[in-house]
């Protein structure tokens, strides 16, 4: 592939998504190219990813907006100057509006089997305490596009990992980013990179097999 897919992505911690990202750009196994990267707080851990790797990086802070549109609007504003394609949360915890020209340009990933564990709230601790409580024999990641609602866009893929009776929220929450979150981001990311996703009629997302 020529071209890299260009992106930014969205942090609001430590990033370890972002490094997950590089990584397997640096491996050739993501046609991607991180080419901004924003926080919502010039205190995110995560940010030394793109310190160490030379990324542009722009701190949207929502305090600093009356309205989320005006705080929507920066942030796309910081992407459309990148001249990004599409654009990644990773452990972004801040609600955006979408603008038109962003529609199903957008992913977020999710640490549960969406739509069970979704919507306001539900997120690091609370997914997997949730998940635990319920007593699940499986959970795992969901790699979907954002509208405007929590979770709710269509799913693009899902990687699943075991729940066993020992777990805590701690050894589930490091299985489901290492097993599950760390495999389906970047096989998402690399099927948009070739063309492979689209909708069907019903607005659900089919993966196309790769090309013999």
């Amino acid at each position: 592939m020529a071209d890299k897919l260009p992106i930014a992505v969205l942090i609001s911690g430590t990033g370890r998504t972002v490094k997950n990202l590089i990584d397997h750009i640096e491996a050739g196994k993501l046609d991607v190219e991180i080419r901004l990267v924003v926080s919502s707080s010039e205190r995110a851990p995560g940010l030394q990813y793109a310190e160490q790797n030379n990324i542009p990086i722009a701190i949207v802070k929502s305090s600093e907006y009356s309205e989320t549109k005006e705080f929507s609007a920066a942030v796309f504003d910081a992407c459309r100057q990148a001249k990004v394609a599409y654009v990644a949360m990773a452990g972004y915890l801040q609600l955006l509006e979408i603008p038109t020209d962003f529609e199903d340009k957008v992913l977020n990933i999710h640490p549960s089997l969406l739509p069970k564990f979704g919507g306001k709230g539900f997120y690091g601790y609370h997914v997997h305490h949730a998940v635990l409580t319920a007593g699940e024999e499986i959970s795992g990641a969901t790699v979907h596009f954002v509208n405007n609602k929590f979770d709710d866009g269509p799913i693009i893929l899902q990687e699943t990992v075991k729940v066993y009776p020992r777990d805590t929220i701690e050894t589930l929450s490091e299985r489901v980013l290492k097993e599950a979150e760390f495999v389906a981001y970047p096989k998402a990311l690399q099927a948009i990179a070739e063309g492979r996703v689209q909708f069907d009629a019903e607005r659900r997302v089919q993966i196309l097999p790769k090309e013999a």
